[in-house]
């Protein structure tokens, strides 16, 4: 592979992107989207063929969240082999945070027409807000919060379980363990959190409309602007030295520690990250999608982000983008088609990616593998083969 850094005396984060072309595939498309779209739903007449609806644009919006939301868990699943179970909870967690500035901007404009509690807690007889609200009626507060608050919850979990070297199906069972014990606490009213309704009824951000098509619009193009932000980051963390020893401790930990490195260290670092990349999925999709309580805590959704990145394709970064949008799609089809049917497919599909896709749909494509990797109808005559083989070998 050409080495264009040294070619073309770029910088390592350019160079690292010429030769990613899955990557440059998946900006340029972001880049396209974040003109096209918007101009598809506020300028295109709605007699058009090529006029976005607003229901299409918050829907596109809200798969873009859920594929930032798969790249953070390929980061540390694909690359550091960390499983994690239970990152809907930062995902969730950010979310909150956005939600809280939203309803703080409601004001006097909600049921009860208090200036300072939200609907909830005026109809809980709660007489003061509660200090952790208190900054959330800035942005940039909850912006900020919506990275610290995952990173944060991240950073001490991380160190505790990697401390005391806690890894493949027990570290997964914690994570999972951790999201449905906020998932419990969240669901009290006494938490200050709006209980099981949660928090909705949002009017505005930044003073803008949130039923406006301007505003949908705004968040779509920041949605894409952080996914590709996000993807870059990633990108560069995994081309770095420091990815070259995520992968070592990936495949092979034990003799990566025995060489002398610190691997909770590495472990810690890029967990977080991931947290933080999770934690601003959740606050772009809480303003697109209208409510947020705390049913993203459930476990299921975490295994659910797990299938969207072994579908697309697990260790390659855009392959986790498509997969969250393949399942996504396919779930908004098939609950509104056969509601019933819905989990029967998503189990069926990860059973078939297992069997005869274990690189992803990515894997398949050979443009975006390595050499060895072969075409789906390869895969599966070669796994006919083999059955046949060791049938014929028994008898």
């Amino acid at each position: 592979m050409t080495d264009y850094r040294q070619k073309y005396q770029m910088t390592p984060v350019v160079g690292w992107l010429l030769q990613d072309r899955g990557g440059m595939i998946l900006l340029a498309i972001l880049m396209a989207a974040a003109v096209l779209i918007p101009v598809g739903n506020l300028l295109v007449p709605e007699t058009s063929a090529f006029h976005v609806p607003t229901w299409m644009l918050s829907l596109l919006g809200k798969y873009l969240c859920y594929a930032l939301l798969a790249l953070s868990v390929d980061l540390i699943w694909g690359f550091c082999g960390i499983l994690s179970l239970g990152h809907g909870a930062f995902f969730a967690l950010g979310g909150y945070s956005m939600g809280m500035y939203l309803m703080r901007q409601i004001g006097d404009r909600g049921v009860y027409g208090n200036p300072e509690l939200p609907d909830f807690m005026v109809f809980l007889n709660w007489t003061e807000l509660p200090w952790y609200w208190y900054g959330f009626d800035m942005f940039w507060f909850a912006i900020v919060m919506a990275m610290f608050v995952p990173g944060l919850l991240a950073f001490i979990f991380g160190f505790l379980a990697f401390r005391s070297r806690v890894t493949g199906v027990y570290l997964s069972i914690i994570t999972q363990a951790m999201t449905y014990a906020l998932l419990l606490a969240f669901f009290r009213n006494d938490m200050g959190f709006g209980g099981n309704n949660g928090l909705t009824d949002f009017k505005d951000i930044l003073g803008y409309s949130l039923q406006s098509d301007g505003t949908r619009s705004g968040l779509f193009v920041a949605s894409c602007v952080f996914l590709g932000i996000c993807y870059i980051v990633a990108r560069g963390i995994t081309q770095s030295r420091l990815g070259k020893v995520l992968i070592a401790i990936r495949d092979a930990e034990s003799r990566v520690r025995f060489t002398g490195y610190r691997v909770e260290y590495y472990k810690l670092f890029v967990f977080t990250v991931s947290a933080v990349m999770a934690g601003i999925a959740g606050a772009l999709y809480v303003p697109q999608v209208g409510i947020i309580n705390p049913g993203e805590f459930a476990p299921a959704l975490s295994i659910e982000i797990v299938i969207w990145v072994a579908v697309g394709g697990r260790g390659t970064l855009y392959g986790a983008v498509l997969g969250a949008f393949i399942v996504n799609y396919a779930k908004t089809f098939f609950t509104g088609v056969m509601p019933d049917f819905w989990l029967f497919f998503l189990g069926g599909l990860f059973i078939a990616v297992t069997l005869f896709l274990p690189k992803g749909v990515i894997g398949a494509v050979p443009a975006f593998g390595s050499p060895d990797r072969q075409s789906i109808l390869t895969t599966i005559r070669k796994r006919i083969a083999d059955r046949r083989a060791n049938e014929g070998g028994k008898l």
